[in-house]
């Protein structure tokens, strides 16, 4: 009903306090630039204004693996969405997780696995301007968040069934 709608708004628009920038506003903001230069410049902006992961946060086991630079990418799960936590040790990597996570960041699982993340790099012209390495560095951290969303669906799930069988508490 009404209220629930109210709701499911006011999550999105503090879903959207998180991410700065939508994923929209990217794909515009870089389109309006001519050269690549400018495009860089812009996506290291994005990753400057990135909040910094915790020093104590950054654990070996977060990093990511498949990337040039260091990587620690978090998450936990809150009402249903993943909220994650991702940092870098360059500053151009900081700003290409900006970008992922504006399609990402506060979405449920399902909305991350039917994202159309290839669409959107695309339209941003991203994977043709990067090295091969930061290329591949970009596709694992996109696969580590849905691996994330993966797991998070299947355990959803388990829990569901296990729930259900159980049968009603008398």
């Amino acid at each position: 009903g009404e209220a629930r709608d109210r709701t499911v708004l006011l999550m999105e628009h503090i879903v959207d306090a998180r991410t700065t920038h939508s994923v929209e506003d990217i794909v515009e903001t870089i389109g309006f630039f001519d050269d690549w230069e400018d495009r860089y410049r812009y996506i290291i902006d994005l990753g400057k204004e990135l909040p910094a992961m915790p020093e104590a946060h950054k654990r070996e086991e977060l990093l990511v693996r498949g990337c040039q630079s260091q990587v620690w990418l978090d998450w936990r799960e809150q009402d249903g969405r993943i909220l994650f936590t991702v940092d870098s040790d360059a500053l151009i990597v900081r700003g290409l997780i900006a970008i992922m996570l504006a399609a990402f960041d506060g979405r449920t699982p399902r909305a991350i696995l039917d994202f159309d993340i290839d669409g959107y790099f695309g339209k941003l012209d991203l994977l043709t301007h990067l090295s091969p390495t930061r290329g591949n560095g970009l596709r694992a951290m996109v696969q580590r968040i849905r691996d994330v969303a993966a797991a998070s669906l299947t355990h959803h799930r388990d829990c569901e069934c296990r729930s259900e069988r159980s049968g009603p508490k008398t």
